[in-house]
């Protein structure tokens, strides 16, 4: 079984708070994680809110919780049960001892708007990720093997990379036709296919949604606005927005768009074997966008994620802000990485502490003063070094 990092921080967190909201796309982890840690817990309860007779032991919530207030409750797959949240209220509220509920959800916007509402100030909440690099510490090939296959782990483990990619192909399908119909979505599950088909095609691209609206037979924006903020909300887009700093220069306004699984993103594209995707155009923003989410993975709570772009060519692929500091990443798919004019413009422009040049590399090293090259296994060191200066 591989170690994730959210293990430690899960344990810390319910040794303080009541609850923990646990988040992530379906097959990414979430109930291996739980129940691993409940078997740490004797007498630890975990209902499936997907089976019927699972929902129905909570027929009476506050009886239910009053009966095993001694023990950790699970509940899996939560916003299939979305009233539940009316009864954790106020049976957080009559005992607020720590460690009480871990909640699992795989849909982020929803999930959090209904907890938000109810269990403020109440519960924790942390995200599992896809596998990670720094999870794996993969040579070179097994990092091509990650970028390929992505971090789903059914999809990294799969003994071929055709059965990897028919996982991740009915993953696709079954997420479209019926995981989002259990959220309430109605939108014609091929509709929804070729959008994010085509947000595929714009990965690590500023998002226009009047183009895409044009490229989908004239729909709205207001439309592929809605289409993109449900993926976000699934966890299976990143909308990574600009840094909007008040520099008295013209900025890029728009967002960039990700498929946050690298995976995902080369099964939407048709890319089955690392030969096809080390000879396709999407090759770097693919490694860009792999990049982004270890970063987005390792950076500090609390942390502000976004780039920044000037019109004038002042360029950072991702800028991480952190009690008042701010961080800098250049993503290069390369061995021998060299930063642009608009890097070493965009370092002057925010006053950048620390930069680091992220790139398929064996070894860090010293590139500039306050600047190194990194593979990128030593993101999660140089957060952590920074988050402890």
């Amino acid at each position: 079984m591989i170690l994730r990092h959210l293990h430690d921080d899960l344990r810390r967190r319910l040794g303080y708070s009541p609850g923990v909201v646990l988040l992530g796309p379906r097959q990414v982890g979430k109930t291996t994680l739980a129940r691993t840690y409940a078997a740490e817990r004797p007498g630890a309860i975990h209902l499936d809110l997907e089976r019927a007779s699972d929902r129905a032991r909570l027929a009476d919530p506050e009886l239910f919780f009053e009966h095993h207030r001694q023990h950790l409750i699970v509940l899996d797959e939560v916003q299939c049960l979305p009233d539940i949240f009316r009864a954790l209220r106020p049976e957080i509220d009559g005992d607020r001892r720590p460690g009480r509920f871990l909640l699992l959800g795989s849909a982020s916007g929803p999930l959090l708007r209904q907890t938000s509402e109810s269990l403020a100030g109440r519960v924790a909440y942390l995200e599992l990720t896809p596998l990670l690099a720094t999870e794996l510490s993969p040579d070179l090939s097994g990092l091509q093997t990650l970028l390929l296959r992505g971090g789903f782990p059914l999809s990294h483990v799969a003994p071929t990379d055709e059965m990897s990619f028919l996982w991740r192909d009915d993953f696709i399908r079954t997420f479209l036709e019926r995981d989002l119909p259990q959220l309430g979505v109605t939108i014609p599950a091929s509709t929804l296919h070729r959008f994010w088909r085509m947000l595929g095609h714009l990965h690590g691209q500023l998002f226009n949604a009047s183009q895409l609206g044009l490229a989908l037979g004239g729909v709205s924006h207001a439309t592929v606005a809605r289409y993109l903020d449900l993926l976000v909300g699934t966890m299976m887009v990143r909308r990574l927005e600009p840094v909007h700093a008040n520099l008295g220069k013209r900025l890029v306004k728009a967002p960039k768009i990700y498929i946050r699984d690298s995976g995902i993103l080369h099964c939407l594209l048709d890319i089955r074997s690392v030969a096809d995707l080390q000879g396709h155009p999407v090759v770097g923003a693919s490694w860009e966008g792999f990049v982004v989410e270890q970063i987005a993975a390792h950076a500090p709570a609390g942390a502000e994620i976004g780039f920044y772009r000037t019109a004038a060519g002042a360029e950072l692929d991702v800028v991480v802000t952190v009690g008042g500091r701010r961080l800098g990443f250049e993503i290069k798919f390369s061995s021998a990485p060299k930063p642009t004019r608009g890097f070493w413009q965009a370092m002057k422009d925010l006053e950048i502490e620390r930069a680091w040049i992220v790139a398929p590399v064996a070894n860090a090293y010293p590139l500039a003063e306050r600047v190194d090259v990194i593979p990128v296994t030593d993101i999660r060191r140089a957060l952590m070094a920074r988050d402890n200066a």
